[in-house]
């Protein structure tokens, strides 16, 4: 593929979504409680990382291109902890506060080297903040490539409907991390990038790939969609779009962890088809990207060296 860092640097990628806030709360286990037959974790260092809609636009960035990332957070703590987290990358932040909101924060305590309880702080935002963001995202639109929104079903994408719409008329790609057993709210994107489980919530359980391929081209023609690409773990990912399909199988590799792949994926794709790359050039590259993140510890990232290196 013919894409250089400096065609790289000119992508442009408005990532809207669901973004959190990742506590990590690392501790010596060395005892019982006397209270509850629980472990007592003596936290001994603390982590925070960008999630959701955030970690996938810090994939935008250290792939060389561009990223701005349009939310809606609570006015709390953990909200302007995770503004000064994103702005120090170097994506452009466009939070949209609410008072009423508690910022998503998924706080994870280690003890021993395993993960010994999660703690989730969330609610939903109220309809009229989420409206005011349809007026920011327009005026971000004309800057920027291609379009990328990452549902995580918090409730920051009320109006991806609308901002799909405001898109397509302004030409511009558009792709989707979907969640949920309802996809008409995704009607008119360009591609959307499900896994197994999450396109069986919406089309049913397939046969076999023939049945699979007739149910992905109703969905296609129900929701006039460009693409789907169906991510397949170990099978690697399946693109099927008006020419038919494309498979690419998973890269041979000792799988550390896959928290993250997903992300790492669809903003490989984004960057990649805001530099004007075609979706079926792309594909393969993001499959690579993928495979080299799960070869990693945690929440990981690919950089562009990284990625080209192996394509």
């Amino acid at each position: 593929m013919n894409i250089t860092k400096e065609k790289m640097a000119t992508a442009r990628v408005l990532v809207v979504g669901d973004v959190m806030l990742d506590r990590y709360w690392y501790g010596a286990v060395d005892r019982i409680s006397p209270e509850a037959p629980v472990p007592v974790v003596r936290i001994t260092r603390e982590e925070e990382r960008t999630g959701g809609a955030a970690n996938v636009a810090y994939n935008v960035v250290t792939l060389g291109a561009q990223a701005s990332l349009l939310t809606v957070v609570g006015d709390d703590e953990a909200s302007h902890k995770l503004e000064a987290l994103v702005a120090k990358t170097g994506i452009q932040p466009h939070f949209g506060r609410d008072a009423e909101l508690t910022t998503t924060v998924k706080l994870r305590v280690i003890g021993r080297q395993q993960q010994l309880l999660r703690l989730d702080f969330e609610n939903t935002p109220k309809n009229e903040l989420l409206a005011s963001q349809t007026a920011t995202f327009e005026s971000l639109l004309p800057s920027h490539g291609a379009v990328l929104f990452s549902d995580y079903g918090k409730g920051g994408l009320g109006h991806i409907t609308d901002m799909i719409a405001r898109a397509r008329a302004s030409s511009k790609p558009i792709l989707v991390d979907p969640k949920g057993s309802d996809y008409a709210r995704y009607q008119g994107a360009t591609v959307i990038t499900p896994n197994r489980a999450e396109l069986q919530q919406v089309i049913g359980a397939w046969r076999d790939e023939n049945d699979l391929r007739s149910k992905v081209r109703t969905l296609r023609d129900q929701l006039n969609l460009g693409a789907v690409l169906l991510t397949r773990s170990e099978e690697g990912m399946t693109l099927f779009d008006a020419d038919g399909e494309l498979h690419v199988s998973a890269q041979a590799r000792e799988v550390f962890d896959v928290t993250g792949a997903g992300d790492t994926v669809i903003a490989t794709m984004a960057a990649l088809v805001s530099a004007g790359i075609s979706l079926r050039d792309a594909v393969p590259v993001a499959n690579q990207a993928g495979g080299v993140v799960v070869g990693k510890f945690g929440t990981a990232t690919v950089s562009f060296d990284e990625l080209f290196a192996k394509v």
